[in-house]
């Protein structure tokens, strides 16, 4: 908002007074990420969430902090309660034989806000996701729609990986089982 501002303003004193408060704010942001990452890699659960989401090109720091900030059941429920939860699951709006545009409605607005901008981003560059929106576009979809398509997909995806992670951190080793009975 101050950068909008800014551009606004002509006088010298109240610009450098912008500026001021634009760098007070990039070091508190800097800071704030800053922390962020360390208590993810103090984490052992966090930690192997980031290298996950990040196998998939496009999801870089932020996604992640936000997706673990916001939604801390990933990996833990299915695809379609997590795509509730987001706001990117096609609700129906049928009653008795009528049948309804099925819309997307509620969930969490600031996870749906990321999703929609990394989703656009992975549409680019991950082969399946690049089929994925060919596919739909040459089918005549809106662009609302495959922008919605494609962020569902890709939570889809990343919940799929958390579940992963989690499985595999929870999995107790045989080894560990045999040494602590004797065996």
């Amino acid at each position: 908002m101050q950068l909008n501002q800014q551009r606004l303003v002509t006088d010298r004193a109240v610009l450098r007074s912008f500026n001021k408060i634009l760098e007070v704010l990039e070091h508190q942001i800097r800071d704030l990420e800053q922390r962020i990452t360390k208590l993810i890699e103090q984490d052992p659960l966090w930690r192997e969430l980031n290298h996950a989401f990040r196998t998939i090109k496009g999801v870089a720091d932020r996604t992640v902090a936000r997706l673990m900030a916001e939604m801390p059941e990933i990996g833990m429920v299915s695809n379609k309660t997590v795509s509730k939860l987001a706001g990117v699951a096609p609700l129906a709006n049928d009653s008795g034989k009528h049948q309804g545009k099925r819309a997307v409605r509620g969930g969490r607005a600031a996870v749906r806000e990321i999703l929609f901008i990394v989703a656009s981003v992975v549409g680019r560059y991950e082969p399946d996701f690049v089929l994925f929106q060919k596919r739909l576009r040459a089918a005549g979809k809106p662009p609302k729609v495959v922008r919605i398509a494609l962020a569902h997909k890709l939570l889809v995806r990343l919940n799929a990986k958390a579940r992963e992670v989690r499985r595999r951190m929870h999995a107790t080793p045989v080894c560990a089982i045999t040494a602590e009975a004797g065996i």
